[in-house]
């Protein structure tokens, strides 16, 4: 299908998509000018299929005396004093609700041809004078001329060369060659030769603008000369009933290629690759941040202390309770409440802005430069924000069992029991020390082993055997702690990596898809 048969309902849903994806995102003037073509399409579309000519040109041009010639009635009346023309005129031909669309158009000043069956649906304009010295004149003429379905530019001998109308109106108007005639008028104020070399000027100077296909007419108002043919132009766009759609067609190509210059570049979707790099590189910097070693440290710390005393000499237990566990003073286990982690330091709020830079950068490759604008408002995330979502994060982390395994609880079931051994030892020799006091120490035999008493042997064999049954479980205990620490670690990251991926990650890819989507429509309303 060429550019010319695609629906124009297909390129407004198009250009809407894109509205609508570069909405809240792309801070550019084009998005607002796009949005004002799509509520110009549906206001246009409701009031008929009419054809709105509008006559446009310079003071002195003649378009007035040309717009009356094609009226056949003087109703706007040419003057000597600059401007001319201060507002528009209108005529219209037949009788299918021009007055709603002049309404539309805002135009006051209307004459009603009589019926020509040829130019029936025909609304003719005469604007102000586009170089007018008034600028509300000049206002007019420029909201009038994004309006109209056909534009008849009226140049005169004396400035058809005008680099005002040219660089300002003509050049721009490229894509619109479809709804736009030029009229050389006064034409009668050139002898042959100079008529044919004026137009064949005007002619190079279209073409070099893109405007080759634009037909050029000479005329003139005043003697009649060419008003035949431009009344055939006209009628044989009033016959078509496809003006209105050609120039919102036109527009929409127009609007697109300007889009088109925020959708270049490549907006491929990041590789699952690519993003889960991205995520261990913002997990790592923002765990870091978070307090995870912090953390890791105070788990290993707190399951070595509970293990310790678990299987440790009991009397000593004692002492080691009195210390405070490393990992309640951080008072962890609720989401909902602060912990007493230390804030991140410089250092690690360096590391995340690194992270953050370098993974905008990433997701930002290839994209025009409004998209990577919008990508940085989007992961513009406040450090307090994003430190309160890390504590929370890690607070309601889960760091695994405390409960003490029960080959500790076994070992210390042992160690009480060869402290008791130790403990009557201990009492037996006391009793014989009050019995040898009282010199009764010859009542009671004393029982030895290999020659040593068993007293003795029953305090420095309950002692020692318990010094050496805590140093053989010190190891396993330190091995414990260490396989926790790594677990609650691995959770703690998963934690930070969830919260880098929702408060970070998705909003760059977001970016990304979005430009991806905006992209494709823009193509398809400008194909």
């Amino acid at each position: 299908m060429s550019r010319r048969d695609l629906p124009l309902a297909d390129r407004l849903a198009a250009l809407r998509d894109a509205v609508e994806v570069a909405e809240g995102r792309l801070d550019v003037p084009e998005v607002a000018q796009a949005r004002a073509l799509l509520a110009k399409a549906g206001a246009r579309a409701a009031l008929g299929d009419a054809t709105v000519v509008a006559l446009a040109g310079a003071t002195g041009s003649g378009k007035s005396t040309l717009f009356n010639a094609l009226s056949g009635a003087e109703v706007s009346t040419p003057g000597v004093r600059r401007p001319t023309t201060g507002v528009a005129h209108a005529t219209t031909w037949g009788e299918d609700g021009a007055d709603r669309l002049l309404d539309w158009l805002e135009v006051p000043r209307r004459h009603r041809h009589g019926p020509e069956p040829a130019l029936d649906g025909l609304v003719l304009l005469d604007l102000p004078d586009h170089d007018s010295v008034r600028l509300e004149h000049r206002l007019e003429v420029d909201r009038l001329v994004g309006l109209v379905d056909v534009l008849v530019w009226v140049l005169d001998p004396e400035k058809y060369a005008d680099a005002a109308v040219h660089d300002r109106y003509l050049a721009p108007l490229a894509g619109h060659a479809g709804v736009l005639l030029v009229v050389l008028n006064q034409i009668d104020r050139l002898d042959g030769r100079a008529a044919q070399e004026c137009l064949a000027d005007l002619r190079g100077l279209l073409d070099r603008e893109g405007l080759a296909r634009v037909p050029v007419l000479a005329a003139s108002g005043r003697t009649g000369t060419g008003v035949a043919e431009l009344r055939g132009e006209l009628a044989h766009r009033v016959a078509a009933r496809r003006a209105a759609t050609d120039r919102l067609t036109a527009d929409v190509r127009g609007m697109a290629a300007a889009l088109a210059t925020h959708a270049e570049g490549d907006d491929a979707a990041l590789g699952r690759r690519e993003r889960g790099e991205l995520r261990e590189d913002l997990g790592d910097a923002l765990a870091a941040a978070a307090g995870v070693p912090t953390v890791t440290s105070a788990v290993e710390r707190s399951t070595m202390r509970a293990g310790v005393a678990s299987t440790g000499w009991p009397p000593l237990r004692w002492v080691r309770r009195l210390r405070p566990d490393p990992l309640d003073r951080l008072h962890l286990g609720d989401e909902r409440a602060r912990t007493s982690l230390a804030p991140a330091g410089p250092v690690e709020r360096a590391g995340v802005a690194t992270a953050v830079r370098r993974a905008r950068d990433v997701v930002g490759d290839g994209l025009p430069q409004a998209w990577r604008d919008d990508l940085r408002r989007t992961v513009e995330v406040s450090e307090d924000e994003l430190a309160d979502r890390l504590d929370r994060a890690v607070a309601g982390t889960d760091l695994g069992s405390d409960r003490v395994p029960w080959w500790q609880r076994s070992v210390g079931g042992l160690q009480w029991l060869l402290a008791l051994v130790a403990l009557a030892g201990a009492l037996w020799l006391l009793a014989l020390v009050v019995l040898g006091f009282f010199q009764l120490d010859d009542v009671v035999p004393l029982p030895r082993v290999e020659g040593l008493p068993l007293p003795t042997l029953l305090v420095a064999g309950g002692l020692l055997a318990g010094l050496l049954l805590a140093l053989v479980s010190r190891p396993l205990v330190r091995l414990r702690a260490r396989r926790r620490a790594r677990a609650a670690e691995r959770r703690l990251r998963a934690a930070v990596r969830a919260v880098a991926e929702d408060a970070l990650l998705a909003p760059m890819s977001a970016v990304r898809e979005d430009a991806a989507r905006f992209r494709d429509a823009v193509r398809r309303a400008q194909r």
